[in-house]
């Protein structure tokens, strides 16, 4: 069994980057969840950011981005979202301010993991592009004997009645889908849409969570009401599939009671 841990939308702001749009206090909301994972016992082997790294996508936030992650003991591996911007990011992570995408694999707890770029500078909503297709491709042949898990920002359209910024666009799901119609797909990491979901499409488990900075309403069917609450998702990932726990961070739960693990080993 391999488990690891999904963050998504963390929106980090830098005090001094003048963020109108920024409520929370995302830096401390990233800080507290790191703690979390540290804590965990066992470890997780991994951790998955989906994007929205940042909130303005600005170099100052992606340093104390760079600084707040410092302290996470397990492997991380990152993806860009819409509120992101690959020349900050790069001057920061990568060799420059430069607009390269953020397309990368590794091999970690026996999972192919690949990340995807869907960020369309300017759009809310996400694509994937010609060079983001062939570096697919080329990656989805390697590895050949391990399962593969999926990152990118924005979900696939699991309906065409949804929110058309909500996910990336109908050509790029059709074509997401018949190229991975053939291969091992363990499941797929995204973020974007600030919810708690499991949906299945085309056999594949997609998972999003409510992330880091603020999370919807979904009993408001009118309007976008957006409200307080943070999450991260807890991945186990087994011969015979993915199983994802949402686990709230903030706010904090009272607690009604406990049962100890002798007496909760007992049961019959």
């Amino acid at each position: 069994m391999t488990r690891f841990v999904h963050l998504t939308d963390l929106h980090v702001s830098h005090p001094e980057a003048a963020d109108a749009g920024q409520i929370p206090d995302t830096p401390g909301a990233l800080r507290n969840a790191i703690d979390v994972v540290n804590a965990m016992n066992p470890q997780p082997e991994f951790v998955v950011a989906s994007g929205d790294l940042t909130n303005l996508g600005d170099e100052d936030s992606y340093r104390l981005l760079a600084d707040i992650l410092g302290s996470l003991n397990a492997p991380l591996v990152t993806a860009l979202g819409n509120h992101d911007k690959r020349e900050g990011f790069n001057a920061v992570f990568g060799d420059g301010a430069s607009d390269t995408p953020l397309q990368h694999d590794c091999v970690l707890g026996g999972l192919h993991i690949i990340v995807l770029d869907t960020l369309v500078p300017g759009h809310v909503a996400g694509r994937i592009g010609a060079d983001a297709f062939d570096f697919l491709e080329t990656a989805l042949v390697r590895q050949n004997d391990l399962p593969k898990l999926l990152v990118m920002h924005h979900p696939p359209q699991v309906s065409p009645d949804g929110l058309p910024w909500a996910t990336i666009d109908a050509d790029s799901t059709e074509k997401l889908a018949q190229i991975l119609n053939t291969h091992h797909i363990a499941g797929i990491l995204s973020g974007h849409i600030h919810v708690n979901r499991i949906c299945h499409w085309n056999g594949i488990p997609v998972i999003t969570n409510i992330g880091l900075n603020s999370t919807v309403d979904m009993l408001e069917t009118s309007d976008l009401r957006i409200v307080e609450g943070t999450a991260m998702g807890l991945c186990e990932w087994r011969d015979n599939g993915l199983s994802v726990s949402f686990a709230p961070l903030t706010p904090v739960a009272k607690e009604l009671g406990r049962i100890d693990r002798k007496r909760l080993e007992a049961f019959r």
